[in-house]
């Protein structure tokens, strides 16, 4: 037995407004899905060459953000690298400031001599990836162990 409708019919702007909002709500859980979603690997699978080893300052760092890499030399010919990406929801790192790298989706700040956390919401450290200097050139490599 078909139940009856309580209450009055919905009018057709009071339907528009529930499949805009809808709509938006999708949207924007496909956005949030995206800006969250984990790519199956963080760090370089195959090596990436990254140019110039005089590209990165001594004390400094530098963001290779295509390559998903942070590489720092904290001292004369000494480099690390780590994973560009946030360890919180998967964000790409965009800015470098000294030894201090930034994600732009929701604030967290990574070390990039250590990888370690300087201010969250990320509560993880970046992961280590395999970093050689040749001949003045840089190579990055799968994650280091």
């Amino acid at each position: 037995m078909p139940s009856e409708p309580v209450g009055p019919p919905a009018s057709r702007r009071t339907v528009l407004r529930g499949t805009a909002l809808a709509g938006v709500v999708g949207a924007t859980g496909a956005g949030l899905a995206a800006c969250g979603g984990k790519s199956s690997s963080n760090t370089p699978t195959s090596p990436v060459d990254l140019g110039a080893a005089s590209a990165v300052p001594v004390g400094g760092a530098k963001l290779y953000r295509d390559d998903k890499v942070l590489v720092s030399q904290p001292q004369q010919g000494g480099f690390k690298a780590f994973s560009a990406v946030c360890t919180h929801q998967g964000c790409v790192l965009d800015t470098v400031d000294g030894t201090t790298a930034s994600c732009p989706c929701h604030g967290s700040q990574f070390n990039a001599e250590t990888g370690a956390v300087v201010q969250g919401p990320a509560t993880k450290p970046l992961p280590p990836v395999k970093i050689t200097e040749a001949g003045g050139k840089l190579t990055v490599g799968p994650a280091s162990s």
